[in-house]
């Protein structure tokens, strides 16, 4: 199982958000290339990377802050967060970035996720937020009558290879990842699914582990001290 340490960046700064509330925002790290050098130096091979900013945009906001940090650690950087066209796919894996985050396009623009898929493979991955097991889109401030399962099989079809699930109500919350839901999504679809949202420490990377998922993304439970990521990252391989 990948380790996937998140690095959310707002206004050029790290922070760390509860429930996906805006207003929670809350500085975490000195810098991100301070939080992207700690994370490579702990072992990490990859680092989620998201554009707050841009998800509620609608457009790049911080796109030059993953490519200094793909620079500077050399390590596979994903990026989601304001990805809604072609252009913005072709802008950041033209430029280094390893993979991109698609997440209102998954259910406003199917066809280009079909599109993207279709030139890009596995660099290519949905994201998929959920609050009560509906689907949330533009930076999490809608939420419509789309079941997350439903909208998984569809992106499946699409010829998505990669799947990031978050339980919005948990995330940031440290409350432990939606285990059942992330099963039945494993269960559901043949997709890499990733788990995003309320890991808290090295008992929940073990629970993800053994329920087969391929990645696990880790943002508050490494800035707050309560899962280190290189034991992470070991338990993982």
């Amino acid at each position: 199982m990948i380790i996937f340490p998140a690095i959310d960046i707002k206004n050029e700064t790290c922070v760390r958000l509860c429930r996906g509330d805006m207003d929670s925002a809350e500085q975490v790290a000195e810098s991100y290339l301070a939080a992207g050098r700690a994370f490579q130096a702990a072992g990490a091979q990859w680092i989620h990377m998201v554009d707050l900013d841009g998800a509620c945009a609608g457009e790049r906001k911080n796109a030059h802050v993953f490519l200094e940090v793909e620079e500077a650690t050399g390590l596979n950087i994903e990026v989601g967060g304001g990805i809604r066209t072609m252009a913005d796919i072709e802008y950041y894996l033209s430029r280094g970035i390893a993979r991109v985050v698609l997440g209102s396009a998954a259910v406003k623009d199917p066809p280009l996720v079909r599109e993207a898929c279709a030139a890009y493979g596995d660099k290519i991955a949905v994201g998929i937020d959920a609050r009560n097991g509906f689907v949330a889109t533009e930076g999490w401030v809608e939420t419509g009558t789309v079941h997350y399962l439903e909208l998984a099989k569809a992106m499946e079809a699409a010829g998505v290879r990669t799947i990031i699930f978050t339980d919005i109500d948990r995330d940031g919350m440290l409350s432990g990842p939606a285990l059942d839901a992330l099963q039945q999504l494993n269960a559901a679809v043949s997709c890499n699914i990733v788990a995003s949202g309320g890991i808290r420490d090295i008992a929940d990377i073990r629970a993800l582990k053994c329920a087969g998922l391929y990645g696990a993304i880790c943002g508050r439970s490494i800035y707050k001290g309560t899962l280190s990521l290189a034991e992470a990252i070991r338990e993982a391989q």
